[in-house]
């Protein structure tokens, strides 16, 4: 019975396996999860030897890419692919502008992608070489969807990328946490952020009418004595009992 199970390859079989695999398979990224059915240091191996042979790329740990030649020499992995990957390995999120963009509050885009990751680095090859990385942001960004975290990012800045008129920047915004359990949400997270990211949750939080008593969390964590910068939100009606900074003209 156990001779008609197949047998794993040996060595030089599942290195010859993963080189056909390769070069079979045109201009792609390949991942040592590609070949988790053949034995660990073989594939590492002969990953290893294609790389430096030239026939494939190392991205990352882990990460290969395989490019196809033309007149023109090899093409360049596809950076928005690379992107798509990284973020689905390091919990990436849109940052700065490309956040503003993506909650609607701007329609220019970054001459540079920027991001945000709880990561204390990113690799360069897989996000670009250009690419404007903001690191170590709290780990509970992981349990928000990229729309939330671009709030929290947004907030982080006081609205600054915002093209509207304050007033619609404001609602605009209230709109954007009004969304069932979104506010909540982020309250949850809120411990990890910035004082001014809890102070202006909180002033957005009572604009929406959420009880005081389920904002007192926010307001307790607030030094009595400090004062934040709510940049274009300073026009909440509440800014000032949220220890907002007087604005002068």
């Amino acid at each position: 019975m156990a001779d008609s199970l197949p047998k794993s390859p040996n060595p030089r079989g599942a290195a010859a396996l993963i080189r056909q695999r390769i070069e079979t398979g045109g201009e792609r990224m390949w991942r040592m999860e590609d070949f988790r059915n053949l034995p660990f240091t073989a594939v590492a191996q002969t990953l290893s030897r294609l790389t430096k042979s030239g026939q494939i790329e190392r991205l990352s740990k882990g990460i290969y890419y395989r490019s196809r030649q033309t007149s023109l020499g090899k093409i360049r992995p596809n950076t928005s692919k690379l992107q798509m990957l990284a973020s689905a390995r390091q919990n990436l999120f849109p940052s700065g502008l490309a956040a503003a963009n993506l909650l609607g509050f701007t329609t220019q885009s970054a001459r540079r992608v920027e991001l945000a990751t709880s990561k204390a680095s990113l690799p360069r090859k897989l996000v670009g070489m250009d690419a404007v990385i903001r690191t170590r942001r709290p780990e509970a960004w992981a349990r928000l969807t990229d729309l939330e975290a671009a709030l929290l990012d947004f907030l982080r800045r006081g609205g600054k990328h915002s093209e509207l008129p304050p007033a619609e920047t404001v609602r605009k915004l209230l709109s954007l946490l009004s969304e069932r359990g979104r506010f909540e949400r982020l309250q949850a997270v809120a411990a990890t952020e910035p004082p001014r990211v809890r102070a202006l949750l909180g002033a957005l939080g009572e604009q929406l009418g959420k009880p005081r008593k389920a904002l007192r969390n926010l307001q307790d964590s607030l030094n009595p004595y400090s004062r934040f910068d709510f940049g274009v939100l300073s026009i909440l009606p509440n800014a000032r009992a949220w220890q907002a900074k007087e604005q002068h003209s």
